[in-house]
Protein backbone atom coordinates (compact mmCIF):
# COMPACT_ATOMS: atom_id res chain seq x y z
CA UNK A 1 0.00 0.00 0.00
CA UNK A 2 1.38 3.57 -0.67
CA UNK A 3 0.96 6.59 1.44
CA UNK A 4 -1.70 9.40 0.47
CA UNK A 5 -2.75 12.71 2.31
CA UNK A 6 -6.11 14.31 1.11
CA UNK A 7 -7.06 17.38 1.78
CA UNK A 8 -10.71 18.17 1.52
CA UNK A 9 -13.12 21.39 2.43
CA UNK A 10 -16.33 20.79 3.62
CA UNK A 11 -19.42 23.67 3.90
CA UNK A 12 -19.51 25.30 6.60
CA UNK A 13 -22.87 26.59 6.85
CA UNK A 14 -24.01 23.26 8.14
CA UNK A 15 -24.42 22.39 11.95
CA UNK A 16 -20.93 21.16 13.28
CA UNK A 17 -21.95 17.87 13.71
CA UNK A 18 -22.72 17.45 10.28
CA UNK A 19 -19.15 18.86 9.29
CA UNK A 20 -17.84 15.88 11.43
CA UNK A 21 -19.61 13.51 9.71
CA UNK A 22 -18.95 13.82 6.74
CA UNK A 23 -14.77 13.67 7.74
CA UNK A 24 -16.15 10.35 9.57
CA UNK A 25 -18.12 9.37 6.14
CA UNK A 26 -14.41 9.88 4.23
CA UNK A 27 -12.34 8.05 6.55
CA UNK A 28 -14.88 4.91 6.74
CA UNK A 29 -14.23 4.48 2.99
CA UNK A 30 -10.66 4.28 3.81
CA UNK A 31 -11.05 2.09 6.62
CA UNK A 32 -13.81 -0.11 4.30
CA UNK A 33 -11.35 -0.92 1.44
CA UNK A 34 -8.55 -2.53 3.91
CA UNK A 35 -6.69 0.82 3.87
CA UNK A 36 -5.20 2.37 7.09
CA UNK A 37 -5.94 6.00 8.28
CA UNK A 38 -2.94 7.77 9.74
CA UNK A 39 -4.24 11.03 11.16
CA UNK A 40 -7.29 12.99 10.30
CA UNK A 41 -6.72 16.77 11.23
CA UNK A 42 -9.09 19.55 11.85
CA UNK A 43 -7.69 22.30 10.59
CA UNK A 44 -10.97 24.88 11.59
CA UNK A 45 -13.12 26.98 9.94
CA UNK A 46 -11.45 29.66 7.46
CA UNK A 47 -12.44 31.99 4.55
CA UNK A 48 -12.01 30.75 0.92
CA UNK A 49 -9.78 32.42 -1.33
CA UNK A 50 -12.82 32.85 -3.95
CA UNK A 51 -16.40 31.68 -3.37
CA UNK A 52 -17.38 28.10 -4.04
CA UNK A 53 -20.81 26.66 -4.94
CA UNK A 54 -21.51 29.91 -3.38
CA UNK A 55 -20.10 29.34 -0.16
CA UNK A 56 -17.31 32.35 1.45
CA UNK A 57 -16.38 30.45 4.27
CA UNK A 58 -15.48 26.52 4.86
CA UNK A 59 -14.16 23.62 7.39
CA UNK A 60 -10.74 22.33 5.98
CA UNK A 61 -9.50 18.56 6.58
CA UNK A 62 -6.06 16.69 6.50
CA UNK A 63 -6.32 12.97 6.38
CA UNK A 64 -3.11 11.26 6.26
CA UNK A 65 -3.69 7.16 5.21
CA UNK A 66 -2.46 4.32 3.57
CA UNK A 67 -4.57 2.91 0.30
CA UNK A 68 -4.20 0.71 -3.01
CA UNK A 69 -5.06 2.48 -5.76
CA UNK A 70 -8.96 1.26 -6.12
CA UNK A 71 -9.52 3.15 -2.66
CA UNK A 72 -8.65 6.13 -4.18
CA UNK A 73 -10.73 6.14 -7.31
CA UNK A 74 -13.39 4.97 -4.91
CA UNK A 75 -12.54 7.37 -2.66
CA UNK A 76 -12.23 10.09 -5.06
CA UNK A 77 -15.52 9.09 -6.69
CA UNK A 78 -17.33 9.33 -3.84
CA UNK A 79 -16.03 12.44 -2.80
CA UNK A 80 -17.12 14.35 -6.30
CA UNK A 81 -20.67 13.05 -5.69
CA UNK A 82 -20.82 13.92 -1.86
CA UNK A 83 -22.82 17.92 -2.14
CA UNK A 84 -21.25 18.61 1.66
CA UNK A 85 -17.28 18.40 0.14
CA UNK A 86 -16.39 21.80 -1.71
CA UNK A 87 -13.06 20.64 -2.81
CA UNK A 88 -10.75 17.92 -2.46
CA UNK A 89 -6.89 17.03 -3.29
CA UNK A 90 -5.44 13.51 -3.29
CA UNK A 91 -1.62 13.43 -3.10
CA UNK A 92 0.70 10.75 -3.34
CA UNK A 93 3.79 10.91 -0.67
CA UNK A 94 7.04 9.79 -1.78
CA UNK A 95 8.61 6.82 -0.42
CA UNK A 96 11.14 7.76 2.85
Amino acid sequence: MNKYEMMFIVKATMESEQVSKTAKNIESIVTSAKGKVNELKELGEKKLAYPIKKEINGYYFVMNFEANKETIAELDRKANIDETVLRHLIIKLDEE
